[in-house]
């Protein structure tokens, strides 16, 4: 009875392991480095309608991204939805940075170098 409980949790070691060793793939590289932009407060400080559009497109597409990760059958399927998803943040980022220029309100980066 024991052995029966433990075959599962062996089975699910294996199954991370295996997926561990695949190399990540470029597309998903790019839609991680996307996440890594992902506004986490809006422009300025201001949270108008723009903020919040884009905050749901954001979660749209993190949503849409599960989804097609989870009907995906081969790698060319896996590629395209980490391709897809990387394009959308950039856009949503681009499209809401765009809006609130339009208003006044500017984002910039500040880069020190020594």
């Amino acid at each position: 009875m024991k052995l029966t409980a433990t075959l599962p949790m062996i089975a699910l070691g294996l199954a991370t392991a295996a997926t561990a060793a695949v190399p990540m793939l470029h597309e998903e590289k790019y839609a991680r480095d996307q996440e890594a932009l992902i506004f986490t407060s809006p422009i300025a400080g201001i949270e108008n309608r723009f903020w919040f559009d884009y905050r749901i497109d954001i979660t749209e597409a993190q949503k849409e991204l599960t989804s097609d990760l989870r009907r995906a059958s081969d790698i060319e399927d896996l590629r395209d939805a980490w391709e897809e998803y990387g394009h959308e943040l950039k856009e949503e980022r681009e499209h809401y940075i765009k809006e609130m220029a339009e208003r006044g309100y500017r984002y910039g980066q500040v880069i020190v170098v020594e």
